[in-house]
């Protein structure tokens, strides 16, 4: 059962601090140098109509602002398409306590330390569901991100795709720990 709480939490917290890298690079915009528009003919003004004042002839506008604008589709193609990254699955609580055992990014001492750090995670939520001692869930909150980010700091180089895997499931995995009903069946 504490096995499973280990897991529970080495997931919600090697979620927190995972980096995605990229796919691919994505350069540079292009600067596009703007081409001077041609210069429009000085038209004489229209007369005023009849009972109405005479305005001022307005000033030409500078040149800067004679360029032509550029359209949506003119800065498309200017850019290179981006690919994004597939969507990563969610991992269940068991896989995600598998996937841990079994990497070899994190040393055999530091998953015995995560899991005895899970294990009083999972306390500290068994003592708020059970109302015992209230702690604040802004402090349970700040503990399971922390040990995230511990779990994501030691996978996200070794293990990129776990880490990945936990980042895509530490949201699910802080629902789970919140909700009363489901915590209980996890401790069971």
């Amino acid at each position: 059962m504490h096995v499973v709480y280990a897991a529970v939490f080495l997931l919600l917290l090697a979620s927190s601090c995972a980096r995605a890298k990229p796919d691919t690079v994505v350069p540079p915009p292009r600067v596009v140098a703007a081409q001077p528009a041609p210069a429009q003919p000085a038209t004489k003004p229209a007369p005023p109509p009849a009972g109405r004042p005479a305005q001022p002839p307005a000033k030409p506008a500078p040149p800067s602002a004679q360029l032509p604008a550029r359209t949506p589709a003119s800065r498309a193609t200017a850019l290179p398409p981006v690919r994004t990254p597939a969507s990563v699955p969610t991992l269940d609580l068991t896989t995600l306590e598998a996937q841990l055992r079994a990497t070899k990014a994190i040393g055999f001492f530091t998953k015995v330390t995560l899991k005895n750090q899970v294990d009083d995670l999972l306390d500290k939520f068994q003592e708020y569901h059970q109302h015992k001692a209230k702690p604040a869930i802004a402090d349970l909150r700040r503990s399971y991100d922390l040990l995230m980010m511990k779990v994501l700091s030691l996978l996200q180089d070794e293990d990129p795709r776990l880490a990945l895997a936990i980042v895509s499931s530490r949201a699910a995995i802080w629902d789970l720990l919140v909700d009363p009903v489901r915590f209980a069946t996890l401790k069971s």
